[in-house]
């Protein structure tokens, strides 16, 4: 080192330090809904209840689009502000999208209990897995306003490069998750046993929770530049249009994916609706799956739209170089963890390998190893366009890879062809080499990249 400079740490480096804190962070968001199906698999109606939390997750995630658009335009303008050097204008940012995610979450609180019930009966659920997805659902849609700041908080601190926070105010939460899911569904330590309603009430009581204590720590100054106003204000249309500029793609996109998904719900449960639990089952595994990839690509996003803020289209694509890189290595290493475990990964569920939903989940299981390499290199390169504020490139990709090809043959290969649940899931993993492919292509291509301390 020349004396009087400071070396800066590697671009890789520097990615690794920010994506470590994000990828614990994301593991224990996942690990809540990993223990609910865990201890609910434990149930004497296991099958009943496992099938309907299949169907209650898949609704929550298409609830969940509107927060995602609100989300990725939040972090996508704190990235670009704290890159500038405008603290002011993030600690703006920060209350109107608090205030926003507070009117969103009462609104799908109200609309989604009106709707749920409808909803499981379209997606197929009937008979006592349908009751159990409503009882699962309710508190949950109730209480969604917690789960909704707590991606929003943890989302901003991400933006502004500080991750351990949320990381530790996620470990508190996960652990009074599993203490009130061990008591409230099983009817342990002194509580009533509430079967997956239980399992429900006990994450909400969690969430709420995780938002006092980060609500507090961003009150009493422990991350320097960023203050959270609690006090209610105007909200600011021309940033809310900004917000839904850049995240109405990213909400669609997340719309597309769960039309992927819902088809292949729908498919299942025209073949078999205990292959619905399967697939619930295998959501719990690809999202723990997924965490690492997803989470580097979402530091490398807050990364991106820091060096573009700062007006440095050369740092933003050593970041994504260095993501693309990482994500691969790690996603293809997963995949062949999950190839090696595959019947083991179903004792955590109490599902026997041998029965109708244990071979179900291992066809999903399979097919799930097989599509890492991909994924982690499509994850990538959406952090760049995201972080960039480029949501409506890995809208069209997404959208492309999805009904073009995803839906279509997964049809296909389920009925026409007479692959019954092979071909029905098959559809996803064949989609997803499409989508890297496509990602590749506009990335090089270089319109994602423009500088400015706008998105």
């Amino acid at each position: 080192m020349v004396a009087g400079r400071v070396t800066q740490p590697s671009v890789a480096r520097r990615l690794f330090t920010l994506a470590l804190p994000v990828i614990g962070l994301n593991v224990l968001n996942v690990l809540a809904l990993f223990v609910d199906t865990a201890m609910v698999g434990r149930l004497p109606n296991a099958d009943d209840a496992l099938t309907g939390l299949g169907f209650a997750v898949q609704l929550l995630f298409l609830l969940m689009v509107a927060m995602l658009g609100l989300t990725v335009g939040t972090v996508a303008q704190v990235a670009r502000a704290h890159g500038a050097g405008h603290a002011g204008r993030v600690d703006h940012i920060l209350h109107q999208s608090v205030q926003l995610t507070v009117l969103l979450g009462l609104s799908v609180a109200v609309i989604g209990n009106a709707v749920a019930p409808w909803l499981l009966e379209v997606l197929g659920a009937h008979g006592d897995a349908h009751a159990e997805a409503v009882r699962y659902l309710r508190p949950l849609l109730l209480g969604v306003v917690f789960n909704y700041l707590n991606i929003l908080l943890a989302a901003v601190l991400r933006g502004v490069g500080n991750t351990k926070l949320a990381f530790l105010v996620a470990l508190l939460m996960n652990a009074v998750n599993v203490v009130l899911n061990y008591g409230l569904i099983l009817g342990n330590l002194g509580m009533p046993a509430m079967g997956v309603q239980g399992a429900a009430i006990g994450t909400v009581c969690a969430q709420a929770l995780a938002v006092v204590v980060m609500a507090w720590s961003l009150r009493s100054g422990v991350i320097d530049g960023v203050f959270l106003r609690l006090r209610p204000a105007m909200l600011d249309l021309a940033l809310a249009r900004d917000f839904v500029r850049v995240g109405w793609p990213a909400a669609l996109d997340m719309i597309v994916l769960n039309a992927g998904f819902l088809s292949i719900v729908g498919f299942l449960g025209a073949i078999d609706q205990h292959a619905v639990a399967a697939h619930g089952i295998g959501l719990r595994i690809q999202a723990l799956a997924f965490v690492p990839g997803m989470s580097i690509s979402q530091a490398a996003g807050a990364m991106v739209g820091n060096a573009l803020g700062a007006g440095s289209v050369d740092e933003a694509r050593r970041v994504v170089r260095a993501a693309g890189v990482l994500c691969f290595t790690v996603m293809s290493s997963l995949g062949l963890l999950i190839w090696g475990l595959d019947e083991r990964l179903l004792w955590i569920f109490e599902v026997d390998p041998a029965g109708t939903i244990g071979q179900a989940s291992l066809i999903w299981i399979a097919q799930l190893a097989l599509c890492m390499p991909p994924v982690g290199l499509y994850l990538a390169f959406v952090g760049a366009f995201q972080g960039s504020g480029a949501t409506r490139l890995s809208l069209g990709i997404n959208a492309a890879a999805t009904l073009a090809i995803q839906i279509p043959l997964s049809w296909v290969l389920a009925f026409p062809l007479g692959l019954g649940l092979l071909g029905a899931w098959a559809g996803f993993p064949i989609s997803i080499f499409f989508k890297a492919a496509l990602a590749w292509f506009f990335y090089q291509r270089g319109g994602w990249a423009k500088v400015g301390a706008r998105a």
